[in-house]
């Protein structure tokens, strides 16, 4: 994996290290790689890509996917961008509805358009 194009910067990095879980010390298993975990996170969120489609220098998906959902659960990514909330390098990972789309039927309506004719219409 090119370190050099890393989404997230050295000085970034140094500030995120401390807040997440899996450091010497801490209890259970200590991380193998937290910085290449978080960037295998990142990647997908740029992406948009399924976890299965991951490249291969992050890992196991499967590993790396389930790891996600233990802090997903555990809501170490909340206290996380509460904690980085405004750094400049991570804009690109916030969503909102100007760049989000949305099938016209994921609206959970029924039975499809619903309109009736106008009287004028109707009669003319």
């Amino acid at each position: 994996m090119d370190e050099d194009r890393f989404a997230i910067s050295d000085e970034l990095w140094e500030r995120m290290r401390p807040l997440l879980p899996g450091k010497v010390g801490d209890p259970g298993a200590t991380g193998r790689d937290n910085r290449r975990f978080m960037e295998a996170v990142l990647w997908r969120v740029r992406t948009g890509s399924p976890w299965r489609d991951l490249p291969k220098d992050f890992g196991n998906w499967n590993s790396i996917f389930k790891r996600f959902r233990r802090w997903a659960d555990a809501g170490v990514f909340e206290s996380l961008f509460n904690a980085i909330n405004g750094e400049p390098d991570l804009e690109y990972a916030m969503i909102d509805g100007t760049i989000v789309q949305a099938h016209q039927k994921a609206s959970g309506a029924k039975g499809g358009l619903n309109t009736k004719q106008s009287g004028a219409l109707a009669v003319g």
